[in-house]
C-alpha cells in the first residue's frame, strides 16, 4: 500500500465527510442554502435567528453526534476483529451492545425519560458498564479463554438481555412506553442535543486514542497469540484491556444512538479494500469512514421518507445488509 494511496483516501474521506455534514446542515424541514448553513455554523446571529437557531441547537449537534457514533461502532469493529481474529466481529459481540440494551429499555419503562433528559443515556451506559465488569471477571477468572469462547459468552449475555428486555416490555406500565423501547431499540438520533455530545465524547475520543497507541500490538494480535508472544506482546493482559476499553467505547456510542447494527462490520472491511490490513492506517480510515457513514445515514433517515418516521439504525440496516453482503460474496469468489 503506497502512501500516496492512503492519504488519497484520507483526504477524500475527509472532504466527502464535509460535504455530508453540510448536506445535513442544509437539509430538514426548514430549507437552508448551502451559504446560509455556513453562515450560521461559523457567523452565527444570535438566538432570535432562525437559521442558527436551526444548525445550532439542532442539526449540527445531532450530525456531531451521528460522527461519533460511526467513528466509535466502525474502530471497535475493528478492534474486535483483530482481537477475535473474525472478520465478522463487531462491536455487539461481547454483548455490551445488549447490556446497554437492558439499560435504556429499563429507564424507559421505569419512566426515567420523564425525569430527566439524561435519564436514558445513563441508563444505557451503565447496563454496558455491568457487561463490561462481567467481561472483565470472566477473562480475569479464565485466563485460558480463547476468542472462539468470548464470543460465546457474548452470545450468552445477549441471550439473556433479549430476555429481561422482553420481560421489561411485557410488563411496561402503557402501550406508549412499549413504542419509545421499540424506537430506542431500532436506534435513532432524534432529539439529540449538546448533552448527548457532552456524554459520548469523551468516552469515545479517549477510547479511540487508546486504540490508536496500541496499533502494534493490535497488528501482532490480529495474526495470532503466538506470533503475538513472541513479538514482545502480553497477550492476555492486552486482549482484556482493549475488549474492555470497545467495550466502554461501545457502551457510550450505543447509549446516545439505540442499537446500530452493520457500521461495525461494513466500514473495516471496506477500508481493508481500501488501504489494507495495517492497523496504522486501517484504525484511522475506519473511524472517518464510519462518520461518514453514519452522518449520511442519519440525514437519510429524517429527510428522504417525510413524512414518514424512519430511524436512524433501519436506514444503516437496509443500507449496510447489502454493502456487507457483497463484499462477503466477493471475499468467498476470491
Amino acid at each position: 500500500m503506497t502512501k500516496n494511496r492512503v492519504w488519497l483516501a484520507a483526504a477524500s474521506g475527509a472532504v466527502l465527510l464535509a460535504l455530508a455534514v453540510l448536506a445535513s446542515l442544509c437539509l430538514g424541514i426548514v430549507s437552508l442554502s448551502p451559504f446560509e448553513a455556513l453562515s450560521a455554523l461559523f457567523l452565527p446571529q444570535g438566538e432570535g435567528d432562525r437559521a442558527t437557531a436551526v444548525i445550532w441547537s439542532i442539526r449540527f449537534p445531532r450530525a456531531v453526534v451521528a460522527g461519533l457514533v460511526g467513528a466509535a461502532l466502525a474502530t471497535v469493529g475493528v478492534v474486535m476483529q483483530a482481537l477475535l481474529r473474525n472478520p465478522l466481529a463487531e462491536p455487539g459481540i461481547t454483548g455490551v451492545s445488549a447490556g446497554a440494551a437492558v439499560g435504556a429499555v429499563a429507564g424507559i419503562t421505569l419512566g426515567l425519560s420523564g425525569a430527566s433528559q439524561w435519564g436514558i443515556p445513563l441508563a444505557a451506559f451503565a447496563g454496558a458498564a455491568a457487561v463490561a465488569l462481567v467481561l472483565h471477571l470472566v477473562l480475569q477468572t479464565r485466563r485460558d479463554l480463547g476468542a472462539p469462547t468470548i464470543i460465546l459468552v457474548g452470545v450468552s449475555i445477549s441471550a439473556l438481555a433479549g430476555a429481561l428486555i422482553s420481560i421489561l416490555i411485557a410488563n411496561a406500565a402503557d402501550d406508549a412506553l412499549v413504542r419509545s423501547a421499540m424506537f430506542w431499540l431500532a436506534g435513532d438520533l432524534e432529539l439529540r442535543d449538546w448533552r448527548h455530545v457532552l456524554l459520548a465524547a469523551p468516552p469515545v475520543l479517549l477510547g479511540c486514542a487508546w486504540f490508536a497507541l496500541r496499533i502494534r500490538a493490535l497488528d501482532a494480535l490480529a495474526l495470532g497469540e503466538q506470533i503475538a508472544a513472541t513479538s514482545g506482546v502480553h497477550v492476555r493482559r492486552e486482549r482484556l484491556v482493549l475488549l474492555l476499553v470497545a467495550s466502554l467505547v461501545t457502551g457510550a456510542a450505543v447509549a446516545v444512538s439505540g442499537i446500530i447494527s452493520f457500521v461495525g462490520l461494513v466500514v473495516p472491511h471496506a477500508m481493508r479494500l481500501i488501504v489494507g490490513a495495517s492497523h496504522g492506517t486501517l484504525l484511522p480510515l475506519s473511524a472517518l469512514g464510519g462518520a461518514l457513514f453514519m452522518v449520511l445515514a442519519d440525514t437519510i433517515a429524517r429527510t428522504a421518507f417525510a413524512p414518514a418516521v424512519v430511524q436512524t439504525g433501519v436506514v444503516a440496516a437496509f443500507v449496510g445488509a447489502p454493502i456487507f453482503l457483497v463484499l462477503l460474496l466477493r471475499k468467498r469468489a476470491e
